[in-house]
């Protein structure tokens, strides 16, 4: 007899933005946060334009109608970013 692991998706309870910082509430209890500035589009958008983040998709997906732009949860917590951490001034 043969067991297969079984992986499951990541899924968000909650999201909201704080000075730039997207934060999610996991349904595993975590809190976790990215900066906004690792996607083109929210780099350019307003912190106001940033706190239109709402839940799509049972909590899969993060939707900003405003920007027209999703992301995945899923995506955000492996750590999938379209950019790259700004470097530090020295």
């Amino acid at each position: 007899m043969s067991s297969m692991a079984v992986e499951t998706e990541t899924c968000a309870l909650r999201a909201w933005a704080e000075a730039r910082v997207i934060f999610l509430e996991l349904t595993d209890g975590r809190i976790f946060g990215f900066p906004a500035d690792r996607f083109k589009i929210l780099r350019a958008a307003s912190d106001e334009e940033l706190k239109q983040v709402s839940l799509e998709l049972n909590g899969h997906a993060l939707r900003w109608e405003v920007l027209d732009e999703d992301i995945t949860v899923n995506g955000v917590v492996a750590g999938r970013f379209q950019l790259p951490l700004p470097e530090k001034a020295a």
